[in-house]
């Protein structure tokens, strides 16, 4: 069966699936790896937990493929540049130069202005087609103040307004 035209098909659905962009970051315990993604959404409140999907050819698959845990930065609009930076031909440690990153006691590294930083131990994996997918339980998240979200839709970042909802009456 030629799946050709299906996969294209789903490429361009995709295209229309706004998504947070995120990096994940994790470490080795010598080196510290990073990567844009978007295949990134919360799986459970008990225990809470979320899960990612990662392409089996990237670089940081085999540290996590080992079990390593990792943090989920969600990125503010002010932080595309790193976006391109963590998904370009610039690899390792080249991917930290920028940005104001910490690392907690296990070497996780962290962005200190993410506008979320989920911080979680890897709690189960599986493989499926080209990537895998790993299940983080949350362990620490710090969240900022100002919500001005960094979305992937077409192609393009773009954001979206943060206006609180109105309480119910």
């Amino acid at each position: 069966m030629n799946d050709t035209p299906l996969k294209d098909d789903m490429l361009q659905a995709m295209r229309r699936l706004a998504k947070s962009v995120t990096i994940i970051t994790t470490s080795n315990g010598q080196q510290r790896f990073a990567m844009s993604a978007t295949a990134v959404d919360s799986l459970s409140t008990e225990p809470p937990s979320l899960l990612i999907c990662v392409n089996k050819t990237a670089s940081l698959h085999a540290v996590l493929d080992a079990g390593a845990d990792f943090c989920v930065n969600i990125l503010g609009l002010q932080q595309e540049e790193l976006s391109h930076l963590c998904s370009g031909p610039i690899k390792g440690e080249a991917r930290f130069q920028r940005g104001d990153w910490r690392q907690d006691e296990a070497g996780i590294p962290s962005l200190a202005d993410a506008q979320s930083a989920i911080l979680c131990q890897q709690d189960g994996k599986f493989s499926y087609g080209t990537h895998s997918i790993f299940i983080g339980r949350i362990r620490q998240i710090r969240n900022s103040e100002e919500i001005t979200p960094l979305v992937y839709l077409n192609g393009a970042y773009t954001t979206t307004a943060a206006t609180p909802l109105a309480a119910a009456s």
